[in-house]
């Protein structure tokens, strides 16, 4: 497995491929399965709003594709802005929002494992470490869909 430090390198390289003119804050995001494989994702923003993309989500689906939901055992995921010299910035560790937390675990309840998740602030300087279940405790999987009667 990538040393943590590296894969939070990764999705800070993502963040610089982002699209994000509306915000100024962009997001990258390195799946790692576990067989070592990486994939990247970064948010692409839309001028109608609530048909963006966070990173999160396009990384899950390079995952996807490349190696499976199944092999998922890390996320990284930073953000922040790009500085006048072409590197990403920011001072606050960048989490998922709610909605990729509800991805991630799904991708968790595919793969059996309880993915962990690496945020990290646009510098790359701090960096918190957390399993998606301590990030969406109680959180509503495919279990809970067993009383649908199908």
């Amino acid at each position: 497995m990538t040393d943590p430090q590296s894969l939070v390198e990764q999705a800070r390289r993502a963040a610089l491929a982002a699209y994000a003119p509306y915000s100024g804050f962009s997001v990258g995001c390195a799946v790692e399965s576990d067989d070592g494989e990486i994939v990247l994702g970064s948010n692409m923003e839309n001028a109608c709003y609530r048909l963006g993309v966070c990173a999160e989500l396009s990384a899950l689906t390079a995952a996807s594709q490349k190696f499976g939901l199944r092999k998922i055992t890390r996320i990284a995921v930073t953000g922040g802005h790009v500085g006048s010299d072409g590197s990403l910035a920011g001072a606050s560790v960048v989490t998922s929002c709610g909605g990729c937390r509800q991805s991630i675990l799904e991708a968790a309840h595919v793969s059996g494992n309880d993915i962990e998740v690496i945020s990290s602030n646009g510098d790359g300087t701090e960096v918190q470490v957390l399993r998606i279940s301590e990030l969406l405790p109680l959180g509503f999987g495919p279990a809970n869909l067993e009383d649908a009667g199908s």
